[in-house]
Protein backbone atom coordinates (compact mmCIF):
# COMPACT_ATOMS: atom_id res chain seq x y z
CA UNK A 1 0.00 0.00 0.00
CA UNK A 2 1.21 3.75 -1.35
CA UNK A 3 2.32 5.51 1.97
CA UNK A 4 -0.48 8.57 0.88
CA UNK A 5 -3.45 8.17 -1.16
CA UNK A 6 -2.92 9.12 -4.41
CA UNK A 7 -5.25 11.37 -6.54
CA UNK A 8 -5.80 10.08 -10.05
CA UNK A 9 -4.84 12.65 -13.05
CA UNK A 10 -6.44 12.44 -16.23
CA UNK A 11 -4.20 12.73 -19.62
CA UNK A 12 -5.74 14.87 -22.13
CA UNK A 13 -3.47 12.87 -24.54
CA UNK A 14 -2.36 12.38 -28.28
CA UNK A 15 -0.91 15.34 -29.25
CA UNK A 16 0.89 13.75 -30.31
CA UNK A 17 1.25 10.01 -29.13
CA UNK A 18 4.96 10.17 -28.71
CA UNK A 19 5.15 13.02 -26.23
CA UNK A 20 2.14 11.16 -23.83
CA UNK A 21 4.23 8.14 -23.98
CA UNK A 22 6.99 10.06 -22.95
CA UNK A 23 5.11 12.00 -20.30
CA UNK A 24 3.90 8.62 -18.45
CA UNK A 25 7.93 7.18 -18.79
CA UNK A 26 9.08 11.15 -16.95
CA UNK A 27 5.94 10.22 -14.46
CA UNK A 28 7.30 6.65 -13.74
CA UNK A 29 11.02 8.02 -13.63
CA UNK A 30 10.54 10.79 -11.10
CA UNK A 31 8.31 8.16 -8.28
CA UNK A 32 11.37 6.42 -5.98
CA UNK A 33 8.69 3.63 -5.87
CA UNK A 34 9.18 0.38 -4.42
CA UNK A 35 6.04 -1.11 -5.93
CA UNK A 36 3.18 -0.55 -8.59
CA UNK A 37 1.34 0.78 -5.58
CA UNK A 38 3.52 3.79 -4.99
CA UNK A 39 3.11 5.62 -8.87
CA UNK A 40 1.28 7.50 -9.48
CA UNK A 41 -2.46 6.69 -11.02
CA UNK A 42 -3.72 7.78 -14.35
CA UNK A 43 -5.99 8.05 -16.90
CA UNK A 44 -5.10 8.84 -20.19
CA UNK A 45 -7.46 9.55 -23.26
CA UNK A 46 -4.82 8.92 -26.34
CA UNK A 47 -6.96 10.71 -28.45
CA UNK A 48 -5.04 10.68 -31.72
CA UNK A 49 -8.65 12.32 -33.64
CA UNK A 50 -7.99 15.94 -31.74
CA UNK A 51 -7.75 18.22 -35.05
CA UNK A 52 -4.93 19.59 -36.04
CA UNK A 53 -3.61 22.39 -33.79
CA UNK A 54 -1.06 23.53 -36.82
CA UNK A 55 -3.90 23.06 -39.31
CA UNK A 56 -6.63 25.46 -37.22
CA UNK A 57 -4.19 28.00 -36.13
CA UNK A 58 -1.26 27.96 -38.97
CA UNK A 59 -2.99 26.90 -41.77
CA UNK A 60 -6.22 28.42 -40.75
CA UNK A 61 -8.18 25.09 -42.74
CA UNK A 62 -8.31 22.87 -39.76
CA UNK A 63 -11.51 22.09 -37.51
CA UNK A 64 -11.37 23.34 -33.84
CA UNK A 65 -10.15 21.53 -31.42
CA UNK A 66 -11.83 22.61 -28.73
CA UNK A 67 -15.26 20.53 -28.90
CA UNK A 68 -13.03 17.18 -29.00
CA UNK A 69 -10.92 18.33 -26.14
CA UNK A 70 -13.76 19.22 -24.74
CA UNK A 71 -15.63 16.08 -25.10
CA UNK A 72 -12.16 14.18 -23.56
CA UNK A 73 -12.25 16.46 -20.34
CA UNK A 74 -15.59 15.17 -19.54
CA UNK A 75 -15.22 11.68 -20.59
CA UNK A 76 -11.79 11.62 -18.31
CA UNK A 77 -14.14 13.20 -15.17
CA UNK A 78 -16.38 10.45 -16.07
CA UNK A 79 -14.30 8.08 -15.74
CA UNK A 80 -13.31 9.08 -12.21
CA UNK A 81 -10.01 12.01 -12.82
CA UNK A 82 -9.52 14.45 -10.12
CA UNK A 83 -7.36 16.75 -12.06
CA UNK A 84 -6.72 17.37 -15.88
CA UNK A 85 -3.08 17.59 -17.57
CA UNK A 86 -2.62 18.14 -21.09
CA UNK A 87 0.81 17.53 -22.58
CA UNK A 88 0.78 20.13 -25.90
CA UNK A 89 1.91 23.58 -25.01
CA UNK A 90 -0.33 24.77 -28.19
CA UNK A 91 -3.46 22.89 -27.16
CA UNK A 92 -3.40 25.21 -24.15
CA UNK A 93 -4.94 27.96 -26.42
CA UNK A 94 -8.24 26.23 -25.75
CA UNK A 95 -7.36 25.43 -22.06
CA UNK A 96 -10.32 28.25 -20.84
CA UNK A 97 -13.02 25.84 -23.07
CA UNK A 98 -11.37 22.70 -20.84
CA UNK A 99 -11.86 24.59 -17.45
CA UNK A 100 -15.35 25.60 -18.07
CA UNK A 101 -16.51 21.95 -19.22
CA UNK A 102 -15.14 20.61 -15.90
CA UNK A 103 -14.75 21.92 -12.15
CA UNK A 104 -11.83 18.91 -12.08
CA UNK A 105 -8.29 21.56 -11.78
CA UNK A 106 -6.02 21.92 -14.99
CA UNK A 107 -2.66 21.54 -14.29
CA UNK A 108 -1.65 24.58 -17.04
CA UNK A 109 1.27 23.64 -18.10
CA UNK A 110 2.15 27.03 -19.48
CA UNK A 111 1.26 29.07 -16.48
CA UNK A 112 3.54 26.55 -14.36
CA UNK A 113 6.65 27.03 -17.20
CA UNK A 114 6.90 31.46 -17.16
CA UNK A 115 6.62 30.83 -13.21
CA UNK A 116 9.45 28.47 -13.39
CA UNK A 117 11.27 31.04 -16.27
CA UNK A 118 10.73 33.93 -14.12
CA UNK A 119 12.22 32.27 -11.27
CA UNK A 120 15.63 31.75 -13.07
CA UNK A 121 15.84 34.50 -15.20
CA UNK A 122 18.32 37.66 -13.97
CA UNK A 123 15.76 40.90 -14.45
CA UNK A 124 14.10 41.88 -17.47
CA UNK A 125 15.38 39.46 -20.15
CA UNK A 126 14.07 37.79 -23.23
CA UNK A 127 12.70 34.40 -22.81
CA UNK A 128 13.31 31.99 -25.95
CA UNK A 129 10.48 29.85 -26.86
CA UNK A 130 11.07 27.10 -28.73
CA UNK A 131 7.84 25.48 -29.98
CA UNK A 132 5.80 25.87 -32.88
CA UNK A 133 5.45 28.91 -34.84
CA UNK A 134 1.84 28.94 -33.87
CA UNK A 135 2.37 30.00 -30.30
CA UNK A 136 3.51 33.69 -31.48
CA UNK A 137 0.98 33.61 -33.73
CA UNK A 138 -1.43 32.93 -31.13
CA UNK A 139 0.26 35.18 -28.24
CA UNK A 140 -0.05 32.13 -26.22
CA UNK A 141 3.23 33.20 -24.53
CA UNK A 142 2.69 36.61 -24.35
CA UNK A 143 -0.34 36.24 -22.36
CA UNK A 144 1.56 33.86 -19.67
CA UNK A 145 4.10 36.53 -19.53
CA UNK A 146 1.81 39.98 -19.26
CA UNK A 147 2.01 41.93 -16.07
CA UNK A 148 6.02 40.45 -15.66
CA UNK A 149 9.24 42.14 -16.57
CA UNK A 150 10.34 39.15 -18.74
CA UNK A 151 8.86 39.29 -22.51
CA UNK A 152 9.44 36.07 -24.78
CA UNK A 153 11.08 35.97 -27.94
CA UNK A 154 10.82 33.35 -30.90
CA UNK A 155 13.45 32.19 -33.33
CA UNK A 156 13.69 33.71 -36.51
CA UNK A 157 13.35 30.51 -38.91
CA UNK A 158 9.94 29.24 -37.73
CA UNK A 159 9.71 27.34 -40.86
CA UNK A 160 12.63 25.39 -39.49
CA UNK A 161 11.01 24.31 -36.31
CA UNK A 162 7.29 24.01 -37.86
CA UNK A 163 9.19 21.29 -40.65
CA UNK A 164 11.08 19.68 -37.61
CA UNK A 165 7.79 18.98 -35.22
CA UNK A 166 6.01 17.71 -38.79
CA UNK A 167 8.80 15.43 -39.16
CA UNK A 168 8.97 14.13 -35.19
CA UNK A 169 5.16 13.69 -36.00
CA UNK A 170 5.78 11.75 -38.89
CA UNK A 171 9.38 9.61 -38.47
CA UNK A 172 9.98 10.44 -34.89
CA UNK A 173 13.02 11.94 -34.06
CA UNK A 174 15.54 12.69 -36.05
CA UNK A 175 19.34 14.47 -36.96
CA UNK A 176 17.91 16.98 -39.11
CA UNK A 177 15.06 17.92 -36.48
CA UNK A 178 17.95 17.96 -33.37
CA UNK A 179 19.71 19.81 -35.65
CA UNK A 180 16.77 22.52 -36.43
CA UNK A 181 16.21 22.90 -32.75
CA UNK A 182 19.61 23.54 -31.63
CA UNK A 183 20.15 26.38 -34.64
CA UNK A 184 16.86 28.20 -32.76
CA UNK A 185 19.06 27.52 -29.37
CA UNK A 186 21.81 28.98 -30.39
CA UNK A 187 20.02 31.90 -32.72
CA UNK A 188 18.03 32.43 -29.19
CA UNK A 189 21.15 32.89 -27.03
CA UNK A 190 23.12 35.24 -29.37
CA UNK A 191 19.81 37.41 -29.11
CA UNK A 192 20.03 37.52 -25.27
CA UNK A 193 18.11 34.64 -24.20
CA UNK A 194 19.87 32.99 -21.43
CA UNK A 195 16.66 31.05 -20.62
CA UNK A 196 14.95 29.39 -22.91
CA UNK A 197 11.75 26.92 -23.08
CA UNK A 198 11.56 24.08 -24.73
CA UNK A 199 7.98 24.62 -25.63
CA UNK A 200 6.97 21.73 -27.94
CA UNK A 201 5.89 18.50 -26.23
CA UNK A 202 7.35 17.23 -29.53
CA UNK A 203 10.65 18.61 -29.03
CA UNK A 204 10.92 17.36 -25.45
CA UNK A 205 11.51 13.97 -27.27
CA UNK A 206 14.98 15.70 -28.67
CA UNK A 207 15.52 17.80 -25.77
CA UNK A 208 19.20 16.56 -25.33
CA UNK A 209 19.72 18.35 -28.88
CA UNK A 210 19.53 22.32 -27.05
CA UNK A 211 23.59 23.16 -26.04
CA UNK A 212 24.10 22.41 -21.94
CA UNK A 213 25.17 25.89 -21.68
CA UNK A 214 21.81 27.04 -22.07
CA UNK A 215 19.25 27.42 -19.10
CA UNK A 216 16.76 25.09 -20.75
CA UNK A 217 13.54 24.21 -19.35
CA UNK A 218 11.31 21.47 -20.52
CA UNK A 219 7.58 22.62 -20.27
CA UNK A 220 6.95 18.89 -20.37
CA UNK A 221 9.22 18.27 -16.93
CA UNK A 222 7.36 21.41 -15.53
CA UNK A 223 4.34 19.43 -15.82
CA UNK A 224 5.41 15.96 -14.32
CA UNK A 225 6.73 17.90 -11.63
CA UNK A 226 2.60 19.69 -11.07
CA UNK A 227 1.14 16.13 -11.70
CA UNK A 228 3.14 14.94 -9.00
CA UNK A 229 2.35 17.28 -6.49
CA UNK A 230 -0.92 17.33 -7.22
CA UNK A 231 -1.32 13.56 -7.24
CA UNK A 232 0.66 13.91 -3.36
CA UNK A 233 -1.72 16.02 -2.36
CA UNK A 234 1.42 19.24 -1.91
CA UNK A 235 -0.26 20.98 -4.86
CA UNK A 236 -4.12 22.17 -3.94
Amino acid sequence: MPAVTLRRIGILGGMGPEATVLLMQRLLAAIPARDDADHIPLIVDQNTQVPSRIARLIDGTGDDPAPVLVTMAKRLQAAGAEALAMPCNTAHHFAAQIRSSTPLPFLDMVEASVARARKLADGAEPIGILGSPALQRIGLFDQAFAGTELMPAYPRDSHALLQAIRSIKAVGPTDPARAALEAASIEMERRGARVQLIACTEFSLISSAVPQRTIAIDTLDVLVEAIVDFAQGTLS
